[in-house]
Parts: C-alpha cells; sequence; structure tokens
C-alpha cells in the first residue's frame, strides 16, 4: 500500500478534496452542506490525501485571529484504521513549520471524540468542555 498526501493545487484537487469532505461531513455525519463550506476555503491550504493512487482522505489549515487552525480532517470509511488521518497531521504540521510567519503561533483544531486519540498522538491537549458543533461533540485541542 502506497500512502502519498500533497498540498491541493488546481481545480481538480479541490474537487476530489470536496467530494471527501461531503461523503464525511454532509452524507455519514448528516452536517449541512453550507456549514461544511465555508469563506475559508479560498485562504485555507488544502491537502489530499490518496491511498493506493486513489483519494482517500483531505484537511486544512488556515491563520485566525487566535493562531493556526487546523480542521476540516475527512477520511472516507473504507480507508480508517490503515494511517490516512496520522499521515494528513503530520503533513499539516510540516507545512505549517515552513511558513515563518507561523512560528509562535498558537495551533489548534476542533476535534470530534473519536479522533481526539489521534490528534493527542502529535501532542495535542484538550483545552475546555466538551461542546457541540454541527450538532457533533467536539473537543478544542491546542498543539502543547
Amino acid at each position: 500500500m502506497s500512502l502519498l498526501v500533497e498540498k491541493v493545487t488546481g481545480n481538480k484537487g479541490f474537487e476530489l478534496a470536496f467530494k471527501i469532505r461531503r461523503e464525511v461531513f454532509v452524507d455519514e455525519q448528516g452536517v449541512n452542506p453550507e456549514d461544511e463550506y465555508d469563506e475559508f476555503e479560498e485562504e485555507s491550504v488544502h491537502f489530499l490525501a490518496s491511498k493506493d493512487g486513489i483519494p482517500v482522505g483531505t484537511a486544512r489549515w488556515r491563520f485566525t485571529e487566535y493562531g493556526i487552525k487546523l480542521e476540516r480532517f475527512a477520511v472516507l470509511k473504507e480507508a480508517r484504521g490503515k494511517g490516512v488521518g496520522e499521515a494528513l497531521v503530520s503533513a499539516v504540521l510540516r507545512d505549517i513549520m515552513v511558513h515563518p510567519e507561523a512560528q509562535g503561533k498558537k495551533r489548534y483544531l476542533h476535534a470530534q471524540l473519536q479522533a481526539v486519540p489521534l490528534y493527542a498522538k502529535f501532542g495535542f491537549q484538550k483545552v475546555g468542555d466538551m461542546f457541540e458543533e454541527c450538532a457533533i461533540l467536539h473537543y478544542k485541542m491546542e498543539l502543547a
């Protein structure tokens, strides 16, 4: 099995990333499409994970007033438990590190409950109480 995570460039890559997000968040988890796609799509840095040449996961990061937010991590059901999520988190964190303007900024995310252990492997820690976002329970997590 070959696993490749690449930065998204071009319309085809965005279409593939959005298709994965629609399948995971909208179809599987029942998120309203209007909540899934937002005004930050163009300013975010997007990634696409492919297993054996087939797109199976996506993620993005962006600068916010609070620091750097990692978000929209989505892995297709059939590819879960095969290292795709870890590869995405790793690629996103590496990409953030090469941006000089990212130095010293807080890195944070809103983790769905089942993803908390994944992010904890990378040093993210829960901050505050559990909360609901798009009818899904989350914890805010920050990189220690």
